[in-house]
């Protein structure tokens, strides 16, 4: 029987258990050299993510962090998905993690007015830009993003969606 996932908000007290879940990701999985001092956003996440429409929400399995994703307004109705990560345990439609964390920031994001989230990835994610084409997110050129998007230097792929379906205005 697999074991109940509920996502919630981030709370202040989650910080480690936080970068426990995404910084083995980034290094051992991705290989990407990252620190936990280099994501600043990440000692700080009422302060970076909850302005505006953002917000930082997490899946846990009793009190275990087992996946992360947030939403960080850039203004104009459009907002970045950041730090989506799921642990490889409980990766898959099985679990259904990953899904439920999309869709719980895309119901936020149409409750909360925005038109739009963009989102880098890496090029060698491949399972998560078949993840995000699943869900309605469209590739799109870097050339295409707001100037207020916060490209990372990891970034090379890029995609938008509209929650509510709509064109943008």
């Amino acid at each position: 029987m697999a074991t109940a996932v509920h996502i919630r908000p981030a709370r202040a007290a989650d910080g480690d258990a936080i970068v426990a879940l995404i910084l083995p990701i980034q290094q051992q999985e991705f290989g990407i050299a990252v620190t936990r001092e280099g994501q600043p956003d990440l000692a700080d996440i009422d302060g970076f993510y909850r302005r505006g429409a953002g917000d930082f929400w997490l899946a846990c399995a009793g009190e275990r962090v087992v996946g992360s994703i947030a939403l960080l307004d850039i203004g104009q109705g459009q907002a970045a998905l950041r730090k989506m990560f799921v642990a490889r345990d409980f990766r898959g439609r099985d679990h259904g993690v990953a899904q439920r964390l999309l869709d719980h920031l895309v119901a936020e994001s149409a409750a909360r007015g925005l038109r739009e989230i963009f989102l880098g990835t890496t090029a060698q994610f491949l399972a998560a830009h078949r993840f995000y084409e699943k869900n309605g997110f469209s590739q799109i050129d870097r050339a295409d993003l707001p100037a207020a998007f916060p490209v990372m230097a990891v970034d090379s792929r890029f995609y938008v969606r509209r929650p509510s379906g709509g064109a943008p205005a």
